[in-house]
């Protein structure tokens, strides 16, 4: 009777300590992992129009930094033992994704954000997971070789960007006088070249190269210019949330050192792609390859 009752004692105190220990470990949740958790959902911010890195094929999300946000919430679902966590996807704009991460609407956006210094201020940024040059596309056939090349001419890119600013302050350094217009997303903008609106789209190199292999006409277009600069992009959360940001980059750092996102750059960049199966025939640089090598967070402004 008295082992019995031992026995008992036993069990309801390893019950307790089990009830005990799942309320811990969700009390000891912060940021948006916690937000997460109580939620039962993460919000990802993804693109429309960002070839190939996060853009709408039709019925769903793809791209090159989409598969890095799934493979996040992947690791958030294993961390937070939540097999059944939902994803929800909320379309996102050049102009309006820092004010939706800072509003709590999204929780997580891996689309094509470049890492600024001065983005710090608003949102914190994961190890960089692709560097590119800022440059234009132009018609073959408009004489554009270089920026020069755009005074007195109009010129447009996408509001919000820091492309944007690098354009401006070219115009005001070298005294070009172009006339700039701000497009809401890329697609906008590559179309108003598309209808001689404008006779170059000053944007990141590989978004150039995603409209240009997309387009019915793709032999009608040139990139080019001398680099205004190198850029990095980057995932973006919420300002100090450091259990997110480590969950990031453990993830970011393990599909760079491991080759797996050298794989899914070739997927991406040198294969057909969907819905069209259009090649980029982009290659991976060496800059790039050291990115890969060297995991980090730094800005390159």
């Amino acid at each position: 009777m008295k082992v019995a009752i031992k026995y008992k004692l036993v069990a309801v105190a390893v019950i307790a300590a089990g009830a005990l220990t799942a309320p811990a470990h969700a009390q000891e949740l912060t940021g948006t992992l916690k937000k997460v958790h109580d939620d039962g959902v993460i919000t990802l911010g993804v693109r429309e129009a960002s070839i190939p890195f996060s853009y709408s094929s039709g019925d769903r999300t793809v791209g090159y930094s989409q598969t890095i946000a799934l493979a996040i919430v992947e690791e958030i679902r294993k961390s937070l033992a939540m097999p059944n966590l939902k994803v929800r996807e909320v379309p996102i704009t050049s102009a309006n994704r820092f004010l939706m991460l800072v509003n709590n609407q999204i929780d997580l956006e891996c689309g094509s954000t470049t890492h600024t210094r001065e983005r710090e201020s608003v949102a914190a940024f994961s190890n960089s997971f692709f560097q590119y040059a800022v440059r234009m596309i132009a018609r073959k056939n408009a004489g554009i070789t270089d920026f020069a090349d755009l005074a007195g001419k109009p010129v447009v890119t996408t509001a919000g960007t820091s492309d944007e600013r690098l354009v401006r302050q070219l115009n005001s350094e070298k005294q070009l006088n172009m006339r700039i217009a701000s497009a809401k997303d890329h697609s906008d903008a590559f179309a108003a070249v598309k209808a001689d609106r404008a006779v170059a789209f000053v944007m990141d190199e590989p978004i150039l190269y995603g409209f240009r292999a997309t387009d019915p006409r793709p032999d009608d277009f040139i990139v080019t210019g001398t680099p205004l600069g190198y850029e990095t992009y980057a995932c973006m959360f919420r300002k100090g949330d450091a259990p997110l940001r480590e969950l990031v980059n453990r993830v970011i750092s393990k599909m760079q050192t491991s080759g797996e996102a050298e794989r899914l750059y070739n997927v991406w960049f040198t294969q057909p792609i969907p819905p069209h199966g259009i090649n980029l025939n982009y290659p991976l640089s060496s800059e790039m390859r050291t990115l890969f090598a060297h995991p980090n967070d730094k800005a390159l402004d």
